[in-house]
């Protein structure tokens, strides 16, 4: 040991306070130099090392350091304990606290879950597949032939001239069935895209939510059942209902199914374009031909197939009238949901 030794833990402790800033810190300096197995403590073990000369000397040093650090180290503890008295003393323990802002579902979220939730307890599976699709399961396989005139039915986004976004949840059906034997029941949910102009009535991006059920000596019969079923329990009994013959590709025979208005009860009002009735989704019997290209037995199996577009039942069920507020984010209208 000698006098250098003894600067250097010096010049540390001295380096070392000029980075403490709260009570642990400051226990850390008490263990690094004031602790049994501190850096003080090992040099009075050394000082038994020094030749009776130095002795005298370097036990004086060791003293004044040890007295030095003790003081300083009781001065910087007490400042601090100090100030944290004083701020601890600002505190209003009366004031109320600050409010954590919790997140919620979005309502499209909400309506899905309750659609996802009612269909489970019908019996039915929820399969989802990919957004970008190719023509095949999109278009052809669904009965949509290359120049057959219904592709114009939805304006399509094509990425190249075999892929495109998806235009309805549909190709899920395609890739369902050709993973899968009869008897399958599923619903498919999830994004959809067409090159729409955006207004209060269309957007470019949406969501949807398919149904197929498969088996033999399904009927259009049990369709109905289960549409009505479902619309009672999503929308309440306070309702008529309705199936209209329509069109589409991939089914036959096709329906839509209304509902009257609930904002005038079947008196007839503009939103319901003084029908007193409103569309809430579409239906049919799965054409024979979507089986062939599946490999299912035509002849054997049948099956229906019904869609519903997610902010479509929810603007029906909550009055809403824009199809832009589901995606402006804006609170004040999310926060009523």
């Amino acid at each position: 040991m000698s006098e250098v030794n003894i600067d250097n833990v010096k010049a540390g402790f001295e380096k070392d306070i000029l980075t403490v800033k709260d009570l642990r810190q400051i226990e850390d300096i008490r263990i690094k130099y004031l602790s049994r197995n501190g850096l003080l403590a090992k040099l009075f073990d050394e000082l038994k090392n020094a030749s009776p000369d130095e002795k005298p000397m370097l036990g004086k040093s060791l003293n004044s350091l040890r007295n030095e650090i003790t003081e300083k180290f009781v001065s910087l503890k007490s400042g601090i304990e100090s100030a944290s008295q004083k701020l601890a003393s600002k505190i209003d323990l009366s004031l109320p606290g600050v409010e954590r802002t919790i997140g919620s579902k979005h309502l499209l979220t909400q309506t899905l879950d309750e659609i996802k939730t009612i269909f489970k307890g019908l019996g039915f599976s929820v399969f989802e597949g990919p957004e970008l699709e190719s023509d095949y399961n999109n278009f052809e396989a669904l009965n949509f032939p290359f120049d057959h005139p219904a592709r114009d039915m939805q304006d399509t986004y094509f990425i190249n001239k075999d892929f495109l976004l998806r235009t309805h949840t549909s190709p899920v059906q395609i890739r369902v069935m050709t993973e899968q034997k009869p008897p399958v029941r599923v619903i498919m949910p999830g994004r959809v895209y067409r090159n729409e102009a955006v207004s209060s009535r269309s957007y470019c991006m949406f969501h949807q939510v398919e149904g197929l059920y498969v088996d033999t000596d399904v009927t259009f019969a049990e369709l109905k059942g289960t549409l009505v079923s479902f619309a009672r329990l999503f929308y309440g009994d306070d309702f008529k209902y309705r199936f209209r013959p329509s069109f589409f590709p991939f089914t036959e025979p096709s329906a839509e199914m209304d509902i009257t208005c609930f904002l005038c009860h079947g008196e007839g009002c503009k939103v319901c374009k003084q029908t007193g009735w409103l569309e809430i989704l579409g239906c049919g019997m799965v054409d024979p031909n979507v089986f062939k290209y599946v490999n299912y037995d035509p002849e054997k199996y049948t099956g229906y197939a019904f869609g519903m577009g997610i902010e479509r039942t929810a603007m029906l069920k909550y009055g809403i009238d824009d199809i832009r507020v589901f995606f402006d984010n804006d609170l004040r209208f999310l926060k009523q949901f």
